[in-house]
């Protein structure tokens, strides 16, 4: 991984080889959050900035290339996912497509999602489905209780069923193919928030799902832009504009979506995920030997290749395992808080049964992730366990 030398790098420079990365003497090992922007994804920036000036619902020529520009991008995402490209809405994240499908759903009966959604969700179907929706259990691995919806739809069909492609937290994957077949049988909408998988794990297939978000700046695409795959007729969330067939008010983001679509073909063309698991492997392996107090969460479980969600040593949470490892050069995540002296866990680890949520830390890599990365991550981790104990 590449270190930024200072911070003039920030300014855009063609002629430099590869992609914008962390701060000055940091690794970063954060790309669940956010990846930085990608070579392809900056070029195609830059390029769209110069040459896509009108706005594309504009009626004179410039608004026309502009237009034809996210046509083409719509195709080129379309394609990737396996749908039409007139069943995809260009939007300003995950978080706006995500309430934009519970919002079009609202007043129409329950809403299933499963317990380890993210808050985006979660919060948006507590608020706009309160005392009408059902939280989908997960086993202690972290996986969607597939038998759950079986056996619920015996008895009964919501509004929707929303699972998410793969947890951000832990990175464990969900059975959301099984789970779009069910709801095909029962006749029931299926939802599926892709943003972790895109980018990462082959887009084939999520077509198929009648509802898919995704946001670029997970898979090395800029900030503030992503999509939803949607059927024809939506509810919108935002009015005030006939843009993408009336289904989301307001200017199209020409060059973040040009952006977008060009990080992820880029990612997609990558095809070193396998490689890349054992790189996660060998790291698992090693911090497991640290010491006895290290648990992998869901170790054994089909998960993302570049996400690892470990139970770290007991030590004071004073001393939190995230502040001493930002200060030895590494920028890593926690699922809890420890906030003036009270401990709490995230949902997702409540749901899954652990208790050793307060000690739990993310890493989570990017393709430009080496293994002398991984390796320099393992001694920064011994030197705070070092200092944390001395302590």
């Amino acid at each position: 991984m590449e270190r930024r030398r200072d911070l003039t790098s920030l300014l855009p420079n063609r002629h430099e080889p590869r992609q914008l990365f962390s701060f000055s003497a940091v690794l970063y090992f954060d790309h669940n959050a956010s990846s930085p922007l990608c070579a392809p994804a900056r070029e195609a920036w830059l390029d769209a900035v110069s040459r896509f000036v009108g706005n594309a619902s504009s009626p004179h020529r410039l608004g026309a290339r502009a237009d034809a520009a996210l046509t083409v991008a719509r195709e080129k995402l379309a394609a990737s996912l396996g749908c039409n490209p007139g069943s995809i809405v260009w939007t300003s994240g995950a978080t706006e497509s995500n309430n934009t499908v519970i919002r079009h759903f609202c007043g129409e009966g329950e809403a299933w999602v499963s317990t380890i959604e993210h808050p985006c969700v979660l919060e948006s179907v507590k608020q706009l489905f309160a005392g009408r929706f059902r939280l989908i259990p997960v086993n202690s691995s972290g996986v969607m209780e597939i038998g759950w919806l079986e056996t619920a739809f015996r008895r009964s069909k919501p509004a929707f069923v929303g699972l998410m492609a793969a947890n951000n937290e832990t990175g464990v994957l969900q059975p959301w193919k099984e789970a779009g077949a069910l709801c095909r049988e029962h006749g029931v909408p299926f939802f599926c928030d892709a943003a972790q998988w895109l980018g990462k794990l082959p887009s084939s297939g999520l077509g198929e799902c009648d509802f898919v978000s995704g946001c670029a700046h997970k898979f090395g695409g800029p900030q503030g832009v992503g999509f939803l795959k949607c059927p024809v007729r939506l509810r919108p969330l935002l009015y005030g504009g006939p843009q993408e067939d009336g289904r989301r008010a307001g200017t199209e983001n020409v060059a973040g979506i040009l952006a977008m679509v060009a990080a992820l073909d880029a990612r997609m063309a990558t095809g070193e995920a396998a490689a890349k698991v054992q790189l996660r492997n060998r790291f698992e392996e090693e911090l497991r030997r640290l010491s006895p107090g290290v648990e992998i969460i869901g170790a054994g479980t089909d998960r993302l290749w570049n996400t690892v969600s470990a139970v770290m040593p007991e030590v004071d949470c004073r001393q939190r395992w995230v502040v001493k490892l930002d200060k030895l050069g590494f920028a890593v995540s926690t699922g809890s808080a420890c906030a003036s002296g009270k401990e709490e866990s995230s949902h997702v680890l409540r749901a899954m049964g652990c208790s050793s949520a307060p000690r739990v830390l993310r890493f989570s890599s990017g393709w430009e992730t080496t293994q002398h990365d991984w390796d320099q991550l393992l001694d920064g981790i011994r030197r705070a366990y070092a200092e944390l104990t001395a302590l």
